[in-house]
């Protein structure tokens, strides 16, 4: 005997029409009473939205963008959506974008600018906007994004687009104050991905703070800024004889205090390491991390605001936010001995 498969019947949403024939009024006036209520009775209003509520009708937001051009969402892309860092960004884009009532899209783009313009390219016609963190894509193709779409950098800055970066030339000059007090004289760079906006501009602000200590100040790298970037950081610092080194990034340092201790090197007698981010985990890690803490859910909440006043208020004029750092102290920096 064979059995015949039992047929499901596919659910069925509500729509504007059944929402009209069961309040007995036109789908005009149902869809005037989500989209612009002051134009219906108050009474035939809350009439309609009650009979929808009891439907489990939502308006249609693809119609509705179709209505408008507007698609109340916006794009957040980064470049590795597995790295902490970015963690606090998305939470800030994420809380500022739903107290707006909008959508957020999140996209990983792999540290590749080829990806990252991609998902420019595919995304434009369906969102409002892009926040771009530390975006890889070079100034041009930055500005060209920009004259298509609303977009707002993070973590970048780029000549006519609007951005929220990070105060890395005070936040720098802590570093290097904290690290002389501890009698260190000279310095070493460990860098991270040669295209990183960020990267550069801790790397001008160590210079130019070394300077004003007189210590001698070196970068090695590139490396990548994961764990496992940090085995050959170690070992090359380790090589030259530092007695201070400085990670791009916390993911780096903390991969250059799990390999240090591997061999047997002592932190902070031997080496003291610091970080950049102030990362989830840089707390409890053995040493503790010293590093720079950046105002992460900050810049992504402000990132949106500003992403909304240049895609719906039509701001002309970039808009630019530098927003403060500070030296977290911790276990892994101390005297030279």
């Amino acid at each position: 005997m064979t059995v015949e498969p039992r047929r499901v019947s596919p659910r069925k949403r509500a729509t504007i029409t059944d929402v009209a024939r069961a309040a007995g009024v036109a789908a005009s006036t149902v869809s005037r009473s989500f989209t612009n209520p002051d134009r219906v009775n108050v009474t035939t209003r809350e009439h309609v939205l009650e009979i929808a509520a009891e439907l489990g009708y939502t308006p249609n937001p693809m119609a509705r963008a179709l209505e408008s051009g507007r698609t109340n969402t916006f794009a957040l892309l980064v470049p590795d959506i597995t790295n902490p860092y970015f963690a606090g960004i998305i939470n800030g884009a994420e809380r500022s974008a739903a107290a707006a009532g909008r959508t957020l899209v999140i996209g990983n783009t792999k540290e590749s600018a080829a990806t990252e313009q991609h998902l420019v390219k595919r995304l434009g016609p369906a969102v409002d906007g892009f926040v771009l963190a530390a975006s890889r894509l070079p100034d041009d193709d930055l500005r060209k994004a920009a004259e298509l779409n609303a977009v707002t950098l993070v973590n970048r800055a780029t000549r006519g687009v609007s951005c929220v970066v990070a105060d890395y030339a005070s936040g720098t000059r802590q570093i290097v104050d904290h690290l002389a007090s501890l009698g260190h004289r000279s310095l070493l760079v460990l860098g991270g991905p040669p295209e990183s906006w960020s990267g550069a501009r801790r790397w001008a602000g160590l210079q130019a703070a070394a300077e004003l200590h007189e210590m001698k100040v070196r970068r090695f790298g590139p490396y990548s800024p994961t764990l496992s970037g940090g085995p050959a950081a170690a070992d090359a610092a380790l090589a030259a004889g530092a007695t201070a080194v400085i990670c791009h990034n916390d993911m780096l340092a903390i991969g250059v205090l799990r390999r240090l201790q591997e061999r047997g090197v002592s932190v902070p007698e031997q080496v003291s390491v610091v970080g950049f981010d102030d990362m989830f985990g840089s707390a409890i890690c053995t040493p503790t991390l010293t590093t720079l803490a950046e105002r992460t859910a900050d810049a992504g909440a402000q990132a949106i605001e500003m992403l909304g006043r240049l895609a719906y208020e039509r701001v002309a004029e970039p808009d630019s936010l530098v927003l403060p750092t500070h030296l977290v102290v911790r276990g892994s920096t101390g005297q030279v001995a």
